[in-house]
């Protein structure tokens, strides 16, 4: 210790002595280190770390790369507080004493605000984009200054909106520090009058518009100096403060208990869209009158005009982002900004336009179809809320009478006093975790819904037991006439039905993902194929029994359980899965004979086995048992002597088409089901088509290339043949 304070003596005795923004105390001296870091440097090898005895792996983790931007904090700071920043003028009120260039740097300010906000809803840290804004920071400098002092209080209110929806709903991902606020001021004095504010800056600006254009004399006192420029820099105010006010209404709206508010919040997601557009079109405007600018890199820049804005330092919060080191964070254009709204905009109309379905089928499938617009964490954040409110669907719906009619239940029973068997509500939560589940991103969402089908399995375990144990007396003695059997009996197969649907889900989502290769195509289709017959097979006996609880109530005495079922028809949606059956068994046989054939050459991986890359795709479906007795045997054994000879004669893919087209006619009013069934039927004929060309040349032509690409399908692929 004492030969560490003589050379730290010796090195603050010889260094030369550097000027410190930090200024020395009464017991500290500071001193120029870096001859002996050079000289440490000189003995490091490549890979070398100097560090103590104490100095463990987690450390090194946490460890900061001396005078590296990205990795030490205290590098890139250019002001070390928000006072002493605004101390060296980063921040001046007012803006500028010329009135036309402080109505600019408004503007400005409130342009990049708009690409820090779009770039904290894309994942980034809230105190390095958002408020990086000094003016936010310190809510009491802007009082002076109208138009500013109320465009900062809506900005901290929608912030503080958003978190707040955000974190209730908690559909952000785990390692995303979006809802993180680090103890920023998300509430300034009088924010809660932040509407009331904006009103009457508004109301300001349009007398002034209005007397713009009037031919009478002018006697209110313009904005700023150059009145040829009024009316347009009033416009372009107007614009941005009226986008800001219905955002925070379409906020305000949607949270709003029961759906409540959807229709108004639609009116103002309308307005808010117009505004964007005055918003665009004022750019034009803007960056003709920001004289000295170079144009030429105004696309990536944060401002219409392209000026760079005043009160603003990303660094001054750097320290608060994280307890690890700051993020480079690249701000979003404000031309991307824009299209960002624009996009989420879109988003929460088409969530504001829902029909609050209460049938569960109905729910999962909205939600499937608005993933599909690929929506950021705001809107599926107020997706989520809408659909589960205080434990009920939508706020309104409790889940049991959801499960029962669901299962094809009598309206009756969802009034049935055994509604609170712990069963029952077990999987009253499972369904509210399945549709927070969904409503989160595609990778986040495959990765919990391989966990929840333990959970499903389980709970059709448990409910099948119980049943068994419960009811065995009954069913000997009633003949299963008693109503909560019947209840019982309905929810286990709706349960099994949504547990293959689940797993369907999984697989599909791994295609989106991009998580498997070629090589892999087969044995994904066929476990596809699998649980999808399982799934038609579920569907259709639920389908089978709620209409034999139908007839049964109407049936004259002495018919037959015959007799009822002679009027059952294949409901459509059993149907249109065939669709997808027939497509996956072709693409699956397609593939298994193409690799038997040695037409497409599978090179063996150097890290697994194919059975090792079977476990690894399905351990999630297998661990929880579904299909039951599958096996990576059973899928070599269904494709071991697939031949493409074989396959031209009992062609899945005609099938498949054939099928596609007898099914239309029953979705004729549903254009989403129709829009698939005419992406299966290209598949299938691209397919059918390519099936039959490598017939004919395949084996004598050894220049023949087969590659699968998902151009007509998200998940079914279809076979490109060409010659090399």
């Amino acid at each position: 210790m004492a030969d560490k304070e003589a050379e730290e003596r010796t090195v603050g005795a010889h260094a030369p002595q550097m000027a410190s923004p930090i200024p020395s105390g009464e017991h500290t001296v500071w001193a120029d280190v870096s001859p002996l870091l050079e000289a440490a440097c000189g003995d490091l090898q490549d890979g070398e770390l100097i560090h103590g005895e104490n100095f463990n792996l987690f450390s090194a983790m946490s460890a900061l790369e001396i005078m590296d931007p990205k990795m030490d904090s205290g590098m890139i700071c250019k002001y070390y507080s928000v006072d002493e920043a605004i101390e060296n003028g980063a921040a001046p009120i007012p803006l500028s004493f010329d009135g036309t260039v402080d109505v600019q740097c408004t503007i400005d300010i409130m342009d990049h605000l708009l690409s820090c906000e779009a770039t904290w809803h894309k994942g980034h840290s809230l105190a390095q984009t958002v408020f990086s804004c000094i003016y936010l920071l310190r809510p009491d400098r802007t009082s002076s200054h109208a138009l500013l002092h109320s465009y900062c209080s809506v900005i901290r209110a929608t912030c503080k909106a958003v978190i707040a929806v955000v974190s209730d709903a908690r559909t952000h991902e785990e390692e995303d520090l979006f809802i993180m606020a680090y103890g920023l001021p998300l509430s300034g004095d009088g924010d809660e009058k932040c509407l009331s504010m904006l009103n009457a800056v508004e109301e300001t600006i349009c007398r002034q518009l209005r007397a713009c254009k009037s031919s009478l004399p002018k006697t209110a006192e313009p904005f700023q100096s150059n009145f040829d420029l009024e009316e347009d820099y009033c416009r372009a105010l107007l614009c941005r403060l009226r986008f800001r006010k219905h955002f925070y209404h379409v906020l305000t709206c949607m949270r709003r208990p029961q759906g409540r508010g959807l229709e108004l919040a639609r009116k103002h997601i309308a307005s808010c869209l117009l505004e964007l557009d005055l918003i665009r079109n004022s750019s034009t405007f803007l960056s003709n009158n920001s004289f000295g600018m170079n144009k030429d890199g105004l696309e990536d820049m944060t401002t219409a005009s392209g000026r760079q804005p005043l009160g603003f330092d990303s660094s001054l919060n750097c320290r608060l982002s994280a307890p690890t080191p700051p993020r480079a964070i690249k701000l979003l254009s404000w031309k991307k900004a824009v299209d960002y709204f624009v996009k989420l905009l879109h988003d929460l109309d088409n969530i504001c336009s829902y029909s609050l379905d209460p049938l569960l089928e109905g729910v999962f499938r909205f939600v499937v179809q608005f993933q599909k617009t690929q929506p950021d964490l705001v809107a599926r954040s107020l997706l989520q809320f809408l659909l589960v409110q205080d434990g009920k669907l939508y706020g309104r719906d409790p889940l049991y009478a959801v499960i029962t009619k669901a299962a094809g239940l009598p309206e009756s029973a969802k009034n049935h006093e055994n509604q609170k068997n712990q069963y029952i509500v077990q999987l009253g939560q499972l369904v509210i975790n399945l549709l927070k589940v969904l409503c989160t991103n595609s990778a986040w969402q495959r990765r919990k819904l391989g966990k929840i089908l333990q959970d499903w399995r389980v709970i059709y375990m448990q409910m099948e037991m119980a049943f068994k144990r419960d009811f065995s007396e009954i069913l000997s003695i009633s003949n299963g006439e008693n109503a909560w059997m019947k209840i019982f009996q309905h929810i286990l197969i709706w349960v099994e039905e949504q547990t293959y649907w689940i797993s369907t889900r999984f697989l599909v989502l791994g295609f989106e993902l991009e998580l498997y290769s070629p090589s892999q195509y087969c044995m994904v289709y066929w476990y596809l194929s699998v649980v999808l017959i399982k799934l038609v097979e579920k569907i259709h006996l639920r389908a089978l029994m709620s209409n034999e609880t139908g007839k049964r109530k109407g049936k004259k005495k002495g018919a037959s359980s015959k007799d009822i079922g002679k009027d059952f028809r294949i409901p459509p949606a059993v149907s249109f899965l065939q669709c997808q059956i027939c497509l996956a068994e072709g693409l699956l046989m397609m593939l298994a004979a193409l690799r038997n054939e040695h037409i497409i050459v599978q090179s063996p991986s150097p890290f697994n086995s194919e059975y090792e890359r079977f476990f690894q795709h399905f351990e999630l479906l297998q661990k929880a048992c579904i299909p039951d007795n599958i096996t990576f045997d059973s899928y070599e054994q269904s494709t071991r002597l697939a031949r493409i000879s074989n396959l031209v004669t009992y062609n899945c893919f005609k099938d498949a088409q054939k099928i596609a087209k007898e099914v239309k006619s029953s979705f004729s009013n549903d254009p989403e089901k129709l829009a698939e069934l005419r992406r299966i039927e290209l598949v299938a004929e691209h397919n059918s088509v390519a099936l039959n060309l490598i017939h004919k040349v395949g084996a004598l032509d050894p220049s023949l290339k087969i590659s699968f690409e998902f151009n007509h399908h998200p998940y079914f692929g279809t076979a490109l043949v060409k010659r090399s």
